[in-house]
């Protein structure tokens, strides 16, 4: 009997013992990479992290809280010291979004964005507001065309512009109207993220590109084509920031979906010369 109340024991400490060592874990990646690059490092992850016995894995994206949290590390922040933002989020609240580039953009020091993976929609426009943007050669950004009651901001304009008035309903009305404002709201903002590495004109017309609904919501961005359009977009990952994102694990079902052997050794290890 004693035993299995062990067992039961172990089972319901097990998920906070793991959430509280992979918390120390990123904690000590965080410092190493502070220390090796002299910088405030701030991490934005959207990972799911399962609580395995009680809990349920949740989506999460950027929001309010996470704006406020973020803003307050810049705001803590001395104006000269350089900050590094890791970066892996599906997106979230413009608002929230905003809040988070105008605090980067008014930081005195440099600002560098990391993206490992994906910064997509509102990650996009985060990364937007940095002096430089490190990506993965295989990781992705996004564009940020506004998505209105579930659909395109864009599309709801062409179906305004180009079906009869008398055959819209007053809902897809609305929505398009909003739409229209919002599309205009998010280019504004863009090109205002933009303009002081791109000029005016060169802001403008990437801001154009990103917000009108040109592509798909979830078009992929990668490191060259962000290039193309002008941004300054290196690939130069350090080593750290691959390490800590291994620290947000997505949460575990029966079986791994993904599964890999550790780094094998060169084959021509050890040959004399």
């Amino acid at each position: 009997m004693e035993l299995l109340w062990l067992i039961f024991l172990f089972l319901t400490l097990q998920p906070m013992l793991r959430q509280r060592y992979l918390m120390l874990m990123r904690r000590y990646k965080i410092a190493q990479l502070q220390g090796r690059r002299q910088s405030r490092v701030i991490t934005l992850v959207h990972r799911q992290e399962t609580m395995r016995f009680f809990g349920f894995p949740l989506m999460r994206y950027i929001d309010i809280d996470d704006s406020e949290e973020v803003t307050r590390a810049i705001h803590t922040t001395d104006p000269g010291t350089p900050i590094d933002i890791v970066l892996h989020t599906p997106g979230g609240l413009v608002l929230a979004a905003v809040q988070i580039a105008r605090a980067i953009q008014r930081h005195s020091g440099k600002v560098t964005v990391f993206v490992p993976h994906l910064a997509m929609s509102g990650g996009t426009l985060v990364a937007l507001a940095a002096d430089e943007i490190v990506m993965c050669p295989h990781a992705m950004l996004g564009p940020i065309d506004p998505q209105v009651g579930g659909f395109p901001a864009a599309s709801l304009m062409k179906v305004k512009a180009e079906k009869p008035i008398a055959e819209i309903d007053d809902q897809t009305l609305i929505l398009a109207d909003v739409g229209a404002k919002a599309t205009q709201q998010v280019a504004r903002t863009t090109t205002e993220l933009l303009r002081r590495q791109l000029g005016e004109e060169r802001a403008a017309a990437v801001a154009e590109t990103l917000t009108s609904g040109k592509w798909t919501h979830d078009y992929p961005i990668d490191a060259d084509e962000a290039r193309g359009l002008g941004l300054k977009v290196g690939v130069d990952m350090p080593e750290e920031v691959l390490e800590l994102m291994q620290l947000y694990p997505q949460p575990m079902t029966t079986a791994p979906t993904v599964e890999y052997l550790p780094k094998p050794a060169r084959r021509d290890a050890g040959r004399p010369n």
